[in-house]
């Protein structure tokens, strides 16, 4: 599903963000990114979701070489990815309904399939009796939940998550991963970046750390640098 051969990431002002990453995940695995802030987490879920582009080596997604989607391919590639941040980045002028509905709007999908696949999303996350809210009406769970129902209402094959409890308390913290289990139990390759060490390894599934920029250890098993 998910393959890097000899990848780096340089910025422009000659920062390394990744070094020499090589890793593999299957389709159809749940995997924990973690490393301290700084550690290249965000950066590796970015390159996968086209939002920047490699510098150096290789990576495969779902059978397709990244550095050959063009910039016209870049939207049809991100159909297959669903992809949720820390801070949700929800529209607080328009209700919950219309927020998860973007994605399908922007798509061009018909009116009554878009609200087919709403309520299917937000019922998922037990979010189907707010469709009506508006952002700042929820809890900071309920954000979380609804920029999640947002990432997967296009039924994507792939779900990227950056720090998606990092501003919530533990209990809210597991209820989330475990929303993100039951995704991943129907199918979907799901890859989350976060630094709660004591969290993820509670979750008992592989981890990829993150140190400086380089690879640590993948799936378990140390890398020797």
């Amino acid at each position: 599903m998910i393959r890097f051969t000899d990848v780096y990431m340089h910025y422009g002002d000659g920062a390394e963000a990744l070094k020499r990453i090589n890793l593999y995940v299957e389709q159809g695995a749940m995997v924990y990114v973690t490393g301290r802030s700084g550690a290249g987490k965000s950066t590796l879920l970015r390159l996968i979701a086209l939002i920047e582009r490699h510098s150096r080596g290789q990576i495969i997604v779902n059978g397709q070489n990244l550095e050959r989607v063009t910039g016209r391919r870049i939207p049809l590639y991100r159909r297959n990815i669903g992809f949720t941040f820390q801070e949700h980045r929800l529209l607080n002028d328009r209700d919950v309904f219309d927020n998860v509905a973007l994605p399908l709007v922007i798509s061009g999908y018909r009116h009554q399939e878009i609200k087919k696949r709403v309520r299917a999303s937000l019922d998922r996350v037990g979010l189907l009796k707010k469709e009506k809210n508006y952002p700042l009406q929820l809890s900071g769970g309920e954000q979380q939940r609804v920029g999640i129902a947002r990432a997967v209402v296009h039924r994507p094959a792939l779900l990227l998550a950056d720090e998606p409890t990092g501003n919530l308390d533990p209990a809210l913290s597991l209820e989330i991963m475990q929303l993100f289990e039951r995704f991943n139990q129907v199918g979907v390759t799901v890859l989350i970046a976060s630094h709660d060490l004591a969290m993820i390894k509670k979750m008992n599934k592989p981890i990829i750390t993150l140190r400086e920029g380089k690879l640590l250890t993948h799936i378990g098993q140390t890398i020797s640098e």
